[in-house]
C-alpha cells in the first residue's frame, strides 16, 4: 500500500513540474476546429449523433491524437460539451476528437428520453469513428502511431472496452494495438456488479430503467459488455483516474487488474472531487493537476515523445 501511495504522489509531482516548467508561452498552441464531421460512409444514412468534433493544434509536425468519449450514462452524451477539455489539450500539442454516438433511453432522468439503442450500438459507433480517424490522419496532420483513447463516466467504460475487447475494431478492419494508451476516467467496468449495486440501492428501479435499458437483460449480456471480462487482453498502458463518488467501481477494476500479470497501469484517485467536480476540473480549470497527468501519460507513451516542447 505504501508503494502505491508513493507512485501516486510521484505522478502528481510530475504533472506539476510539467506545468511549472513550460512558462514561455502561457497560451500554448493556436488551435483549429472541425466540427460535426460524419464518421460513417456516405452510403449510410447519418444519424445526427454519429459525428465527431476534431480540435487540432497548429503545429508543423504530426501530433498525437486523443480520441475522447464524453460522459452521460450512455443516454445523454453530448460531444459539444467536451470542447473546453478538447481545446485545452490541443493547446498543449495534442489533437483531440470528441466523439458522438447513438444514445439509449433514460426515462429515469427525463420522461421524454424514451427511445434509443442498446449495447453494442454505442461502441460500434465509437469503433466506426476510430476507423474514420485512422483513415484521415494524413488529411488532418495527427500521427497514427500515437493514438490514445479515453473518456469520462460512460465514455470511460466505452474507451476501456474498445481497448480490451478486439471485437469492435476488428469489425472495421483495425485492432486495439493501434492505441498507445487507454485513459478511462470515473467509469464503471463491471456491468454485472453495476446492475447488482443499483438493484440494492435506494433507487432499485435504476437497475431496470437505466442498466437494462442500456445493455439489455441478463447476466451474460452484462458480462459481455464489461471490460473486466477481457482483462487477459490487457497489453496497452492504462491510466485510471477516478473521483470520490464512483471510487468503488474503479477500485473494483483496479483490484481485478492486480490479480493479473499486467502492471503497466497508473491509478490516480481525486478524493477531493465529486463526479461532476472532476469533469469540471478537467474541462475548465486553468491548472488542472489531473489534466497535466493525462498530458504526461500521453507524452511518455508516445513514440516520439516531447509533445509539449516549449509550450505551456
Amino acid at each position: 500500500m505504501k508503494k502505491a501511495s508513493f507512485i501516486l504522489i510521484a505522478i502528481v509531482c510530475l504533472g506539476l513540474n510539467l506545468s511549472c516548467g513550460q512558462s514561455q508561452n502561457h497560451e500554448g498552441y493556436k488551435v483549429v476546429e472541425h466540427n460535426d464531421i460524419s464518421y460513417l460512409p456516405d452510403v449510410i444514412p447519418v444519424n445526427s449523433l454519429q459525428r465527431l468534433n476534431l480540435v487540432l493544434p497548429i503545429k508543423e509536425d504530426a501530433v498525437p491524437l486523443l480520441i475522447w468519449i464524453g460522459g452521460g450514462a450512455w443516454s445523454y452524451v453530448n460531444k459539444d460539451k467536451e470542447m473546453d477539455l478538447a481545446k485545452k489539450f490541443a493547446a498543449r500539442g495534442i489533437a483531440v476528437a470528441s466523439i458522438g454516438h447513438r444514445l439509449s433511453p433514460a426515462v429515469w432522468r427525463d420522461s421524454s428520453l424514451n427511445k434509443g439503442i442498446q449495447h453494442p450500438k454505442h461502441i460500434e459507433d465509437v469503433a466506426a469513428s476510430v476507423k474514420w480517424l485512422y483513415d484521415h490522419a494524413d488529411t488532418y496532420g495527427y500521427d497514427t502511431h500515437n493514438i490514445f483513447i479515453g473518456g469520462f463516466s460512460s465514455g470511460a467504460h466505452l474507451s476501456a472496452l474498445l481497448g480490451m475487447d478486439s471485437t469492435y475494431l476488428n469489425q472495421v478492419g483495425l485492432s486495439p494495438e493501434i492505441f498507445k494508451g487507454i485513459i478511462p476516467v470515473s467509469g464503471g467496468f463491471d456491468i454485472v456488479d453495476y446492475h447488482r449495486a443499483l438493484a440494492n440501492s435506494e433507487r432499485p428501479e435504476l437497475a431496470k430503467l437505466h442498466v437494462e435499458a442500456v445493455f439489455g437483460e441478463g447476466a451474460e449480456r452484462f458480462r459481455q459488455a464489461s471490460p473486466v471480462t477481457y482483462l487477459s487482453n490487457l497489453s496497452t498502458p492504462l491510466l485510471l483516474i477516478c473521483d470520490n463518488e464512483v471510487y468503488k467501481y474503479s477500485k473494483l477494476f483496479e483490484e481485478k487488474v492486480r490479480e493479473t500479470a499486467f502492471r503497466d497501469m497508473q491509478v490516480v484517485y481525486a478524493y477531493d472531487l465529486s463526479h461532476a467536480g472532476l469533469w469540471k476540473n478537467l474541462s475548465f480549470s486553468e491548472q488542472s493537476i489531473y489534466r497535466q497527468i493525462i498530458i504526461h501519460f500521453i507524452e511518455v507513451n508516445s513514440e516520439n515523445g516531447g509533445i509539449t516542447n516549449n509550450k505551456n
